[in-house]
């Protein structure tokens, strides 16, 4: 990862990831990576420091129609899609500079 995402210094990461083989193999290529945990004492839902970030993406790319199925048999195709939903995200924002 380092070659490849030199400019990444910290991931963040669900509680589902917490295990060591995952945390020693993104802090030898990482750097520093952070576990994002719920509150304990917290009941019901609660919305989780940077989790949000990625539901929110989530939820953009899922407003293109073709992102809501997985049709693609091909995973470089897949990806192709979400990248191009991504930028049709950042051209709409380019156009429509908000307040």
């Amino acid at each position: 990862m380092r070659g490849r995402f030199p400019r990444i210094a910290k991931v963040w990461a669900d509680a589902a990831y917490a295990g060591d083989k995952l945390r020693t193999a993104l802090h030898e290529h990482a750097g520093v990576i952070e576990i994002v945990r719920k509150d304990p004492n917290r009941k019901g839902f609660a919305v989780l420091p940077r989790r949000w970030v990625v539901e929110r993406t989530f939820a953009w790319i899922a407003r293109c129609r073709r992102m809501v199925r997985h049709y693609e048999a091909l995973h470089r195709t897949a990806r192709a899609f979400v990248l191009l939903a991504l930028i049709r995200i950042m051209i709409r924002r380019l156009a429509n500079p908000g307040p």
